[in-house]
């Protein structure tokens, strides 16, 4: 069996070792209680309610309210482009032709047709004009005259889809030719002389003329605050002093996966002629403002991954931490939406050095609650 030796102190007893056991534990309660040290000073302001009118700007562009892009009805290889990107255009104007070899033969052929039912119907209608005559003098037989009657109508149907099929094969010819559908201005091209182009593929696309809007992707979030108006402040981006007014026309139902960003259409009232087709654009969109709490950046703290502040009682000058919701950030300063109220001292330096419930020496400012500077 292992050995057991009695533990001892060696030059102590046992009734020191308890006095220094009670003088450790009475020190570290004293450390516990913060109420029992002196107050420790911390510069604080006593905060106030002001008015503040976020206000965004983004980048956009110009574009035409109607695009249209245009594409040939049948397969083809392009002949001929008359038009350029850029240039303008009006309604019927021919802007590129596919080669016509086959779409005039064709017509040729239905042409000849319609010719042939032709002579067939009045040689047809002669014979029955003939047996019609005859019938009535007692010359010829019922029998006859029903044949030269049905000739007729044959001939005279075959006519109709001759006139028909010249029509169809006029039309195919006429489709050989791209025209504008409306005046505008060409803003894409993808097709050139020489290439065969599928039935319905884009080869131009126009710009048509009139009204004009500005175009923006708008991060989501601005989308979920409260705008003023629906008044939107446009500015040209190359001269500022071009200017205009829009309104909101169309905000897309959809985010833009690739972006992460939402389209909306500013309509743009009696755009300047400077803000042409293509040209970028600033836009200033106001929101409704709120009422915020401006507190310097060194007040700024989080607290489980949440934004939050160190107040202190004006009675007790028991430091708490405050969560808060932030309404913007701005160089040296936040904006505080919620969380606090006018009158609230909130510690601006010195919160690094702070516990819950230490007793602490607020150092306001002889001078009046700063005010928030509107933007």
């Amino acid at each position: 069996m292992p050995m057991r030796w009695p533990l001892r102190f060696p030059g102590r007893s046992t009734a020191g070792l308890l006095v220094g056991l009670a003088m450790v534990l009475a020190a570290c309660g004293e450390e516990k209680n913060p109420s029992a040290r002196a107050p420790v000073s911390v510069k604080a302001e006593r905060v106030s309610a002001s008015q503040h009118a976020l206000s965004v700007a983004l980048t956009g562009e110009v574009k035409a309210r109607v695009q249209s892009d245009l594409a040939f009805r049948f397969t083809g290889r392009i002949a001929e482009r008359f038009v350029e990107i850029g240039d303008h255009v009006e309604a019927g104007q021919v802007l590129a032709r596919l080669e016509s070899q086959e779409q005039t033969a064709d017509l040729a052929s239905m042409t000849a047709g319609v010719q042939s039912a032709e002579a067939t119907l009045r040689q047809t209608t002669a014979a029955f004009e003939r047996q019609k005559s005859l019938l009535a003098n007692g010359f010829t037989t019922q029998t006859n005259f029903d044949n030269a009657q049905q000739a007729m109508q044959a001939a005279r149907a075959t006519l109709d889809a001759a006139r028909s099929n010249l029509g169809t094969a006029r039309e195919q010819l006429v489709y050989t030719s791209l025209t504008a559908d409306a005046s505008g201005v060409v803003v894409a091209r993808n097709a050139e002389a020489g290439q065969v182009v599928e039935a319905a593929q884009a080869v131009f696309t126009i710009a048509r003329d009139g009204e004009r809007d500005a175009v923006f992707d708008v991060y989501e979030g601005l989308l979920a605050q409260r705008p003023a108006d629906d008044t939107i402040e446009l500015a040209l981006v190359s001269n500022p002093a071009v200017r205009a007014t829009g309104k909101v026309r169309e905000v897309a139902p959809a985010i833009d996966p690739a972006t992460g960003t939402v389209r909306v259409k500013i309509s743009i009232d009696a755009p300047p002629p400077a803000m042409t087709l293509g040209a970028a654009v600033t836009g200033i969109g106001r929101f409704k403002p709120d009422n915020v709490f401006a507190l310097p950046a060194g007040a700024f703290f989080t607290e489980n991954g949440k934004p939050a502040v160190w107040t202190v009682d004006p009675r007790s000058h028991a430091a708490a931490i405050r969560p808060i919701t932030v309404d913007s950030y701005r160089t040296g300063e936040l904006l505080v939406r919620d969380g606090l109220e006018a009158g609230d001292i909130v510690v601006t330096a010195g919160t690094q050095l702070l516990r819950p419930g230490q007793i602490v020496k607020p150092l306001l400012p002889d001078a009046q609650p700063r005010e928030e500077t509107k933007k």
